[in-house]
């Protein structure tokens, strides 16, 4: 049974879709900022809810065909510190749909090989939220098809303050902070440099994500809304990825 890539790669006859990959530029971490779900719905004249639930389904086919393309680790963009100042009501519900998502996807993920992590402070999460992402790292921990990190109640700047606070209790005199030793203290030390971030919505600001990380990824910006984001137009982004020439600096 051929695979999602394999069936992308095979659409020649619609030039508009068809997809070159190399192997050898393939992303190793790809972070998404899954913007647009508000204005998704409230295009179709519905409940901003609704365009959460369906930033969702979203999730399984573009995680799959991020594995079939030989990306290594995703970080979704899902909850950060600031999205706590929105109506009440919504905020509710994105914490429900997250338990709801945790309850139908971690399975799902798990028999895929994916391992999860979650990057953020967790003391203002509900409690049945943090009962729900510990249970998903502890069932996923020894997996290793896909890392998948999931960014809730996450702020870039949250996390380089968190990782100072960690050092100087550790106790660490400032000749000893470098950049290799500031990354071990960040949420998830253990990840790869972020190589491609990847915006929905045509939005041109970073939102306090991954700071530190992002150091020097490629931006690929759409206007499609995340819920109108597919298989298709993940792959032609991390296509567009290997075309661009990373210098780091040099020429």
């Amino acid at each position: 049974m051929e695979s999602l890539r394999e069936r992308v790669l095979q659409r020649r006859s619609e030039p508009k879709n068809s997809v070159h990959l190399d192997p050898a530029r393939t992303p190793r971490h790809v972070a998404i900022i899954m913007d647009g779900n508000g204005r998704w719905a409230q295009r179709r004249w519905l409940p901003r809810a609704a365009g959460h639930r369906a930033g969702v389904a979203v999730l399984t086919p573009i995680l799959e065909t991020a594995g079939e393309a030989g990306v290594k680790a995703v970080t979704l963009y899902a909850f950060s510190t600031e999205n706590w100042v929105r109506p009440e009501e919504e905020v509710h519900t994105l914490m429900e749909l997250f338990l709801q998502t945790a309850k139908g996807k971690v399975p799902e993920l798990h028999e895929r090989g994916a391992r999860l992590r979650f990057l953020g402070r967790r003391e203002r999460l509900p409690e049945p939220v943090c009962e729900a992402i510990q249970h998903a790292e502890e069932l996923t921990k020894n997996n290793d098809k896909l890392d998948v990190y999931v960014a809730l109640n996450y702020g870039g700047r949250s996390e380089i303050v968190d990782a100072t606070r960690r050092m100087i209790s550790d106790g660490l005199s400032p000749e000893e902070v470098d950049e290799t030793t500031f990354a071990r203290y960040l949420y998830a030390p253990e990840a790869p440099e972020v190589d491609l971030v990847i915006r929905t919505s045509g939005e041109l600001r970073v939102s306090n994500f991954l700071l530190w990380q992002i150091a020097y990824a490629e931006f690929y910006v759409t206007d499609t809304l995340w819920p109108d984001f597919s298989s298709e137009e993940f792959l032609r982004a991390i296509e567009w990825f290997g075309s661009r020439s990373r210098r780091w600096g040099g020429v």
